[in-house]
């Protein structure tokens, strides 16, 4: 699949919002704590940046017909048609928010002003706080 087009979040349309979020990538990785932006259309795309300023970590885009995941600082790319796979939880943030269930393998819980979503398979995790 090709690259899907730059998300302009300065475009009508687009509902942003930020917040904090922690990371663990595995169960013996270091938690990761940076800023979060999730941004949603009514037309079926959404935007998901993860960052430590000034440096963007991870940055997934999805569209009705397809999703990618960059990491720039690891120099990796994922695309693909249809459902995003479960290991790659931040496309599934703005479904959440829209009250859908998260994938198979991962539990959903609400903790204080945030949720957390874990894989107790592998002991992925990422806690999520976004600004009201």
């Amino acid at each position: 699949m090709k690259p899907l087009p730059a998300a302009d979040l300065k475009q009508p349309g687009w509902t942003v919002r930020e917040g904090q979020a922690v990371w663990k990538r595995q169960a013996n990785a270091p938690e990761i704590a940076g800023e979060i932006l999730v941004a949603t259309r009514s037309d079926g795309r959404a935007f998901v940046q993860f960052s430590k300023n000034p440096f963007p970590l991870l940055t997934a885009q999805s569209t009705p017909k397809g999703w990618q995941v960059e990491t720039p600082t690891e120099n990796k790319f994922y695309s693909g048609h249809g459902k995003p796979p479960a290991r790659l939880i931040f496309l599934y943030i703005p479904k959440l928010l829209a009250g859908e269930p998260p994938p198979k393998g991962w539990t959903y819980e609400k903790v204080g002003d945030g949720y957390k979503l874990e894989n107790h398979s592998n002991g992925e995790s990422l806690e999520v706080y976004l600004n009201q």
